[in-house]
C-alpha cells in the first residue's frame, strides 16, 4: 500500500483483472469482495484509493466498497507485517482454546493483537471470525487456513514462517 499511488495508476494496475472479475459475477456490487481480493494481492492492502478505484471500475458507490472493507476481517487496511496471522476468537474458537493460543501467539512474537513484530515479519490480529468453526480453533496465516490448532501446531507454523523469511 502505498500513499503515492495515485487514482488512475490504481484503476490502470487493477483494470483487466476487475473486467475478468466481473464476468463471473451477475452483478456489479458481487464483484467488491473479489476486486478488494485483487488490490490486496498487488499493494498489501486496501486503502480510499484503492476503494474509489474499485467504485468507478465497477460502477458502484464508494461507500457499498468501503463497507465490505471494513466489515471483512480479511482486508488490511493498514500496514502490516511480511506475514499476516488472524487469530479467530468467536464462541467456537473461544471454546476449543484460542484465548491460550493467542496468549502463546503474544509472548513468542512479543506483540499484541494489532501489532507487528519488530524485524517487521509478522502481524498479529484477533478478529472475530474466519468462518471455519469446523476446524476450530482456527487461524489464517496470509491466505491458509490452519485449523484445529495447538500450541505445537502454532510453533511449527511459526518455524515455517521465520524459515520463509530468512
Amino acid at each position: 500500500m502505498s500513499d503515492a499511488r495515485s487514482l488512475n495508476d490504481t484503476k490502470n494496475d487493477l483494470t483487466a483483472g476487475v473486467q475478468q472479475v466481473m464476468t463471473r459475477y451477475p452483478t456489479r456490487r458481487s464483484a467488491i469482495m473479489p476486486a478488494l481480493d485483487l488490490a490486496q494481492q498487488k499493494y498489501g492492502g486496501v486503502d480510499g484509493t484503492t476503494y474509489q478505484a474499485v467504485a468507478e471500475l465497477l460502477d458502484v458507490p464508494e461507500i457499498w466498497v468501503f463497507e465490505v472493507a471494513s466489515f471483512y476481517s480479511l482486508y488490511d487496511r493498514s500496514v502490516t507485517g511480511r506475514h499476516h496471522l488472524r487469530l479467530c476468537k468467536s464462541l467456537s474458537c473461544m471454546l476449543r482454546g484460542s484465548d491460550a493460543l493467542m496468549r502463546h501467539l503474544q509472548e513468542r512474537l512479543n506483540v499484541k493483537p494489532g501489532e507487528t513484530s519488530k524485524d517487521g515479519a509478522i502481524t498479529l490480529s484477533a478478529v472475530e471470525c474466519l468462518g471455519a468453526c469446523e476446524i476450530a480453533p482456527v487461524l489464517m496465516a496470509d491466505t491458509q487456513y490452519h485449523g484445529d490448532l495447538t500450541v505445537e501446531k502454532l510453533d511449527g507454523l511459526l518455524a515455517a514462517l521465520a524459515e520463509a523469511v530468512s
